[in-house]
């Protein structure tokens, strides 16, 4: 899927490198692929320490919109 012409995409993990989240620095000291990165890396997908509320505030405050297809 490509950007909207005149549009970035967000990028993997852009908020939380950004507020300096503790477990992408975690995530970050370890080789990507690595079992102790697939171990850190399920922390994110089971127990984020951020809210989508969070999230969403920092994509609007950065300017990011969120679109999708009509289809």
């Amino acid at each position: 899927m490509s950007s909207i012409k005149g549009y970035v995409d967000y990028k993997r993990r852009e908020f939380c490198k950004e507020i300096k989240c503790p477990i992408q620095l975690k995530l970050d000291a370890q080789k990507q692929g690595s079992f102790e990165y697939e171990k850190i890396r399920e922390i994110c997908k089971s127990d984020c320490r951020y809210t989508a509320y969070q999230f969403h505030h920092w994509l609007m405050d950065k300017g990011y919109l969120i679109v999708r297809s009509e289809r």
